[in-house]
């Protein structure tokens, strides 16, 4: 979907953190169009990346047209960081009311034996122990907000099977763990849900030259026949955040044009269909 052309303030007078929030260039990956979305409904936002100059970025673009945020550099595996980042966006926004984990990378070859020890940590550490260190982080100063609203952006791979031995699994992980905020946190207020992309194009396809080719072959397995982008992440990233999802909480939304809702003979049909 093309960049939204009418906002509605409905992240008015709301503070944001989003992590993985910045991208090499004009990438418009996930963290960067939900950054982007956020400040265009009215939130300030805290832009979140390992690399400084890519949140930087990130900034400038929302900058560009009136909104409010700044870059902070951090590694959300590690939990000092993650108390640092906190305590950096209270100072600047004295208040906490959204938490968006967006942090996330598929790597690990196909086979148990080309996943050593150390990948293996680096998988869990990247997809769900940051999440977990950011919530621990946050949850008390989101408890005093207004929003109290976290979303953890999964992948369709931790719900079906994607032959991704590590990332799958940590991805599935990451959904128990939001279904738990939800429960344990709900009485106080705050909400837990998860945006669960699936083949889309973003900038990681765009990159890849192993993907790039299969972009037909991954519009066509859903039965929409459409083909998706970080701007439809964001989107349902913003309904999840907003006051509009009250009454949601420990919900998981699949933005896979309907990939994760059909039997695998039915796709297989699709694909060598129009």
């Amino acid at each position: 979907m093309p960049e939204p052309g009418r906002y509605y303030d409905r992240l008015a007078g709301q503070t944001a953190i989003v992590t993985g929030a910045g991208a090499p260039g004009e990438d418009m990956s996930n963290g960067r169009t939900i950054a982007m979305l956020f400040a265009r409904e009215g939130a300030r936002v805290c832009v979140v990346t390992r690399d400084r100059a890519n949140a930087e970025r990130t900034v400038a673009m929302i900058e560009g047209f009136g909104g409010q945020a700044f870059a902070c550099a951090g590694d959300v595996t590690k939990p000092e960081d993650c108390n640092r980042i906190l305590a950096e966006a209270v100072a600047v926004f004295d208040r906490l009311d959204i938490l968006v984990n967006n942090v996330g990378r598929g790597f690990g070859g196909p086979k148990l034996a080309d996943i050593d020890d150390a990948v293996w940590r680096e998988i869990v550490d990247v997809n769900l122990t940051g999440a977990f260190n950011m919530c621990r982080a946050a949850i008390p100063a989101l408890l005093e907000g207004a929003g109290k609203a976290i979303v953890n952006i999964s992948s369709t791979a931790g719900q079906r099977a994607h032959g991704s031995l590590g990332y799958g699994p940590a991805k599935a992980a990451l959904d128990a763990f939001t279904r738990e905020i939800a429960t344990v946190y709900g009485r106080q207020g705050i909400r837990a849900n998860i945006v669960s992309p699936g083949h889309l194009y973003t900038p990681h396809v765009a990159n890849n030259p192993q993907l790039t080719p299969l972009r037909e072959k991954r519009r066509k397995v859903g039965p929409l026949g459409i083909e998706g982008d970080a701007w439809d992440v964001a989107a349902a990233t913003l309904f999840l955040a907003s006051r509009e999802a009250r009454l949601l909480t420990g919900v998981l939304l699949p933005v896979d044009a309907g990939v994760s809702q059909i039997a695998g003979m039915t796709a297989h049909g699709l694909i060598e269909g129009p």
